[in-house]
């Protein structure tokens, strides 16, 4: 297919696996962690097998044995007046277990872990395959798609990119922007969407990032997206509810809710936060008989989860996770906020 992404060769392949090493910044995993824990470190696989487009090369100190070892057989055989073909990696033992002992050894997934690999399908890229990765432990899972030379040889943790399309037009047609909380001018050059958590430090940081960054940009749209973290937050999804509801009642009144519940996180527990987020809520201008009805309404709830849904089918997987016009900004970076935001103004 024309559209399709086209890759030059295996050897093209193999050649640039060489050059590049794969990066791994996961840290060491024991045979007992934390729920927390275990979640973030399939997270971090799920990301970095999702965005850091490094090769991994797998074992070229044995694969060169190998290779010297296949040839001294070949040279056996020779003077044996018999032949006998090399074995190739794949010929030692199905793709899907070549990969998942690699991961497992790559982040320490012990038993606690459990690694569902496969199936191998083709990919739009000739030469490589496509292979599903499938990781739970206790309190989370996620999926990933990594990418395997059809020999077996090596592996690509990363998207394959089709050269003939928008790079970010993808992006943005997945981003459902009615009904979202939103300022700046509707018509806005550029587009600022942030999956956030109310309960999350590292979204509070961004909050305070962009009061001041924001005032500099007014043709900046900004629009926040409930994505709450219940498995390490759990008032988060309490939160969320309720900034739904302050946002029927209005936009102002919902930021104001919004500063608010990030400035005194630290005065919030699982214990008064739904007193505490309804006091927010008041004080933001909401009235209280009609917050009420509309926190018990599971119907709320059901509007939060669509917005998750729709960061889970942009891979979001931490909070805050920012898109400016489509490209991807994980964390409070406001160097790189302010990057794309620049580009985009003289473009």
């Amino acid at each position: 297919m024309s559209s399709r992404i086209s890759i030059l060769s295996l050897s093209t392949l193999v050649l640039a696996a060489a050059i590049f090493v794969g990066i791994t910044l996961v840290r060491p995993l024991f045979a007992r962690r934390s729920v927390a824990a275990n979640v973030m470190t399939i997270r971090s696989f799920a990301a970095l097998a999702k965005s850091s487009g490094a090769f991994a090369r797998q074992q070229s100190q044995s694969a060169a044995q190998n290779n010297s070892g296949a040839k001294q057989s070949q040279s056996d055989s020779k003077s044996a007046g018999k032949s006998s073909p090399a074995q190739t990696p794949a010929a030692s033992g199905s793709i899907e277990k070549r990969v998942e002992d690699f991961l497992r050894k790559w982040y320490a997934w012990g038993p606690d872990f459990q690694v569902k690999v496969g199936p191998v399908k083709p990919s739009p890229a000739g030469d490589l395959n496509e292979v599903s990765v499938e990781v739970s432990a206790q309190g989370g899972s996620d999926t990933a798609v990594v990418y395997v030379t059809k020999d077996g040889h090596y592996m690509l943790r990363g998207d394959l990119q089709d050269l003939n399309g928008d790079p970010l037009g993808e992006t943005m047609r997945k981003l459902n922007l009615q009904g979202a909380a939103s300022k700046g001018p509707a018509d806005a050059k550029i587009v600022l969407v942030e999956f956030g958590d109310l309960e999350c430090p590292s979204c509070r940081q961004l909050d305070y990032v962009l009061r001041s960054v924001l005032p500099k940009y007014p043709q900046v749209r900004f629009i926040f997206k409930d994505f709450p973290l219940e498995t390490i937050h759990p008032w988060a999804m309490s939160a969320a509810i309720t900034g739904r509801c302050v946002l029927q009642q209005g936009s102002d009144q919902f930021w104001k809710y919004h500063d608010s519940v990030y400035d005194n996180q630290d005065l919030i527990s699982p214990e008064n936060a739904y007193n505490k987020l309804l006091e927010f809520a008041v004080q933001a201008g909401a009235t209280e008989e009609k917050l009420k009805p509309c926190i018990a309404d599971p119907k709320t709830q059901e509007l939060v989860r669509q917005s998750m849904a729709e960061g889970h089918a942009l891979d979001v997987t931490s909070t805050p996770t920012t898109f400016v016009d489509g490209r991807r900004v994980v964390g409070p970076d406001q160097a790189l906020l302010e990057q794309y935001i620049q580009f985009d103004s003289a473009h």
